[in-house]
């Protein structure tokens, strides 16, 4: 039986090109989400992918009390339905509860269980309510066929159309590891399975009052993925993560997304038999 869903004219798994979920951890302003998200949009490569901007216009899981959080709701979505008229490419966010679930719908494409919450019975119904696609991250703290209990709980609501994201496993204090057998084992639930690759390569609270993070392992660890082959690539990227307000030690450079991406494409399209 295929592995598929669909994303207004995208279609994502058996048959579909790659999917490319991108851009910033926050919405900082509208010009950096805009200015981020046009330059993925334009690169050569990202005809390669189906590609979805991400930005989460609030932060509900800080490492600090006193840390960036983001614009909020209504401020966020305004910058978002922009983005999404201006650039032409669909739009994702996190959303945390029932209430955020039915404001959303008008300007995402795509609603987002953060890996926290991906046992929160309530807001998963409210998104599998809600019409709308949605991608639910792995907790840390679960185990991939676990998964299978939360595509229910969205199906039974009403969804059709359920992407699961890999995030990293929980690795004793300040560390995560992707088990790569838990691709598979999340697919089995029938939903294609995208991988995070910038934030399996955090070190969750490492830095005491934010998180740590080897952004330089990115590329090794998507081309691992491309090569299984999952479904697509979550990739959080800023044009000077070191000015980042959220998960500055783990987003990508965004002048090396595309030698990343062109790396993955051609992995992607050997590990299906499609390499000249």
């Amino acid at each position: 039986m295929p592995v598929t869903a669909r994303i207004g004219k995208m279609l994502v798994g058996d048959g579909g090109k790659p999917l490319l979920i991108a851009g910033p951890c926050v919405i900082e302003s509208e010009a950096l989400v805009l200015s981020v998200a046009e330059a993925i949009a334009k690169l050569p490569v990202a005809r390669e992918f189906n590609f979805i901007f991400k930005a989460s216009f609030l932060k509900d899981n800080r490492s600090a009390g006193d840390s960036f959080r983001g614009p909020g709701l209504q401020e966020g979505l305004r910058v978002l339905e922009k983005v999404r008229d201006a650039v032409g490419c669909p739009v994702l966010s996190d959303v945390h509860s029932p209430d955020d679930v039915s404001v959303v719908g008008p300007v995402l494409d795509v609603l987002q269980i953060p890996a926290f919450l991906c046992r929160q019975t309530s807001l998963i119904e409210a998104a599998g309510a809600s019409g709308k696609p949605v991608n639910v991250k792995k907790g840390q703290f679960l185990a991939p066929e676990d998964m299978s209990n939360v595509v229910k709980k969205i199906r039974d609501a009403g969804a059709r159309d359920v992407l699961l994201t890999e995030r990293g496993t929980s690795f004793g204090y300040h560390d995560l590891v992707v088990d790569f057998r838990g691709f598979a084992r999340m697919r089995a639930s029938g939903c294609p399975v995208i991988y995070d690759v910038t934030h399996s390569l955090q070190r969750p609270g490492g830095l005491g009052t934010a998180s740590g993070g080897e952004p330089a392992l990115a590329a090794m660890m998507a081309r691992a993925a491309a090569a299984i082959p999952v479904d697509g690539l979550f990739i959080e990227t800023h044009p000077e993560p070191a000015k980042a307000l959220s998960d500055a030690a783990s987003m990508l450079p965004l002048a090396q997304l595309p030698a990343l991406l062109e790396d993955v494409v051609r992995v992607f399209d050997a590990a299906r038999g499609r390499a000249g």
